[in-house]
């Protein structure tokens, strides 16, 4: 469903840190099945779009709140929601070509906002 574990996301633009570890996800069934039946976040998800498309999410089955970072193709901030709350849907007003999903308060402790460029491996 997702790929190996890997090291930290960073929003370069402040110089701060979203994540220590992440995994890229890029299946159809692993985009579909994200953080379900999680209660916690341990992990961050970066999904990859293959190309910048609108986006739509849902919290089905997702215990717990999350903040969302909508990325374009140069890893651009173009849109971001904090504390989406669980059995929530979404549905994004900017194209994106990466998703990533953070522990609900990533986005306020990191400073992240639109136009801040992120990093990740």
């Amino acid at each position: 469903m997702q790929s190996l574990l890997r090291l930290g996301i960073r929003n370069i633009s402040r110089r701060t840190v979203l994540a220590s570890r992440h995994r890229l996800v890029s299946s159809v069934l692993g985009k579909a099945w994200g953080l379900m039946f999680s209660s916690r976040v341990k992990t961050a998800l970066v999904f990859v779009m293959g190309g910048e498309k609108e986006i739509a999410l849902h919290m089905l089955f997702v215990f717990c709140p999350i903040d969302v970072l909508l990325l374009d193709r140069k890893k651009t901030v173009v849109e971001s929601r904090e504390n989406l709350k669980p059995f929530a849907f979404y549905t994004g007003r900017r194209k994106a070509a990466y998703v990533i999903e953070l522990p609900a308060g990533s986005i306020s402790r990191s400073r992240t906002g639109v136009g801040d460029r992120i990093m990740f491996i």
